[in-house]
């Protein structure tokens, strides 16, 4: 299916009456037609240089001519990535001429979409010459690329996927060895640059990420495939081939592993991006103009704001158990962790009953939305809650990746990572923790918001969809996580909001209790990655602020060896950890892309007054796509104003 017609001046103009009133600019109808070209021609040239991205995104779905990028891997050699250098500049250029007062509203939001994202490539290739450290990107990426081609695959019976659909899988997994040549080259020429991963990067996504990959393209893969191809007339030559690819794929991780461990044995910390490029990523990427010293003062109040509610409703948890417990400023934290540590008695037996949790807890959050009028949902709407595959563990304990939006095959999976049925683990997910995850990766968080965009495509325009640099990894941009992020975190304290006779709103006392931690937590990242990545706290420091204000267990890595709840809690902190100091600006999305929305609609409210509908809001949202609201705030309240 093509999708050009998604920016027809038709369709665009629909969305800009329903969005902007009279408000709305009439453009000049050759500057208008000039952008128009430029921005298709940036999003398909985006696609074409990175094949993951635009498996992700359904490429295929959007024009033809891109169905062979999921045959193949991102073209990382010198020669290719100065001609990508060369072509940005020559859009951007071409951008410059271009007058945004003689652009419609939309178009005028779209061509500072399209700066920022053009900025942000040149300065990621060109000035920090990324692809010499990124390596948690190069073991990513092949897996990425090979399990969203299945997921998006044509449906066929009891099988899955048409015979050029496998044969391009074989293709993208005949790809790797070339591809980690290639990573091989540019990492060793970041060593004798001085411009190298972090020790922790080399060693978890890199080391044990490849070791991983192998496994995967040795045994996983193949097995998979024999599955889903079934006993069709052409499985066995794919199965043949994809077997004798997956070993060569399976060969070139292990000696992938075995380089890197023998060229980068210095360890030292090299996390940190420098206040300098932490507050250009702010401005540029998340659209905030706020300095480094601000954002860090900020993150300490609104830990405190969040630590203050989940006193109180500790408290109450404790008195409805008829516990005798002290909230006093001396006593507080540890009474929190006594309700929590009482609570987590509640938990499963085993990964299977905590992802059955899950998915029990998803129907009921479904129904409330309904009952409560927050959304129109469909009847035929359905969450699926999976494992999360064993390359991604590292970093996921939970996570969404949706459906592509440009195709009409696929589903969103909601990842749940298996504790391996460690007892002080999976008490860590006891019964009343389970909501607040599901909620923000499932309903109504990533699945009903990704669901719901991808149904209103033709509204959203095409750029509005890349995440430039990388789906998910430390090359991604995260100007989508914004938006992203910060529904899902809005999600969650949406479904909190006071009802008829639930105080909690979905959310039972205990839960709610929870539905806080989520909160503090995403509070805690802001304070976090931003000391990490300016020098105002060490790795350790980070890690002992997170057990101690999240937790409500400080020195918990110190009791780890003796204490086995301690040690549960010291390495899901140190996993969050690492995971932000791979990933500069990225942790704070949830919390400041969420209090975004928030002021938004309270601003949406006070326009529309006695008109105001909470499922206009959250669906006139939704269409504006994965964007920062600094894009689109005016224009949204004009909207308002004039409907």
């Amino acid at each position: 299916m093509q999708r050009r017609d998604f920016l027809l001046d038709a369709t665009r103009a629909g969305a800009g009456i329903a969005l902007c009133g009279s408000a709305s600019i009439r453009p000049a109808a050759a500057e208008t037609a000039s952008f128009a070209g430029l921005r298709d021609r940036f999003f398909t040239q985006a696609l074409r240089l990175n094949p993951v991205v635009c498996t992700y995104l359904g490429g295929d779905g959007w024009s033809d001519d891109l169905a062979a990028m999921n045959g193949r891997l991102r073209d990382y050699r010198p020669a290719a990535l100065a001609s990508e250098i060369a072509s940005y500049r020559e859009i951007r250029n071409t951008l410059q001429r271009i007058d945004p007062g003689n652009l419609s509203d939309h178009d005028r939001i779209d061509a500072e979409v399209l700066r920022a994202e053009l900025e942000f490539m040149l300065h990621q290739v060109a000035d920090l010459r990324y692809q010499q450290r990124a390596v948690d990107t190069y073991v990513a990426e092949p897996f990425r690329g090979v399990d969203w081609q299945m997921q998006q695959m044509t449906p066929s019976g009891p099988t899955l996927g048409t015979e050029q659909e496998w044969r391009l899988v074989v293709e993208r997994v005949r790809a790797v060895p070339g591809y980690l040549a290639v990573a091989r080259a540019n990492l060793s020429a970041g060593k004798t640059d001085g411009n190298v991963a972090d020790g922790r990067m080399i060693e978890r996504d890199g080391v044990t990420g490849s070791l991983s990959n192998a496994e995967y393209f040795a045994r996983t893969l193949p097995a998979q495939a024999a599955r889903l191809l079934g006993t069709r007339g052409f499985s066995s030559d794919i199965l043949g081939q994809l077997a004798g690819a997956g070993r060569a794929a399976a060969d070139a991780f292990n000696g992938f592993a075995d380089f890197l461990k023998s060229t980068f044995t210095d360890r030292t910390d090299r996390f940190a991006a420098g206040e300098r490029e932490y507050e250009w990523r702010v401005r540029n990427n998340l659209r905030d103009p706020r300095t480094a010293q601000q954002l860090y003062e900020y993150g300490a109040k609104q830990v405190a704001l969040y630590k203050e509610r989940l006193y109180e409703a500790a408290a109450a948890v404790a008195r409805d158990s008829s516990r005798s417990l002290r909230f006093g400023a001396a006593d507080r934290d540890v009474s929190v962790r006594a309700v929590m540590d009482s609570l987590a008695k509640d938990s499963p037996r085993d990964d299977r009953e905590l992802l059955q949790w899950y998915v029990d807890t998803g129907r009921r959050a479904v129904q409330y939305g309904r009952d409560q009028h927050l959304f129109d949902v469909p009847v035929d709407y359905r969450l699926d809650v999976v494992e999360t595959p064993p390359v991604l563990r590292s970093t996921i304990d939970a996570a969404y990746y949706p459906a592509p939006p440009f195709k009409k095959t696929g589903v969103g999976r909601f990842y749940l990572t298996p504790t391996g049925n460690d007892p002080a683990a999976l008490a860590l997910n006891n019964r009343a923790s389970v909501a607040d995850t599901a909620i923000h990766e499932g309903f109504p968080g990533h699945d009903w918001h990704y669901k719901y965009m991808t149904e209103h495509a033709a509204e959203i325009a095409n750029i509005r969809w890349l995440t430039p640099g990388a789906v998910e990894d430390s090359s991604s941009m995260w100007q989508d996580s914004m938006a992203a992020e910060g529904w899902g975190l809005y999600a969650e304290e949406l479904m909190s909001e006071a009802a008829a006779g639930r105080p909690y709103g979905f959310y039972s006392p205990a839960e709610y209790l929870y539905e806080l931690q989520g909160q503090l937590l995403r509070a805690v990242r802001v304070r976090v990655d931003v000391g990490l990545h300016t020098g105002r706290m060490t790795f350790a420091e980070a890690v002992d602020y997170f057990t101690a204000n999240h937790d409500f267990l400080p020195g918990a890595c110190a009791r780890a060896s003796r204490d086995a709840s301690a040690k549960a809690v010291c390495e899901t902190a140190e996993r969050a950890i690492y995971r932000y100091s791979k990933w500069p600006t990225q942790a704070i999305t949830y919390n400041l892309g969420k209090n975004a929305i928030v002021e938004l609609r309270e601003a949406f409210r006070r326009t529309r007054g006695a008109n105001y509908s909470a499922r206009e809001f959250h669906e006139r949202f939704m269409r504006m796509g994965t964007i920062p609201v600094g894009y689109f705030r005016d224009l949204f309240l004009e909207g308002a104003a004039g409907a």
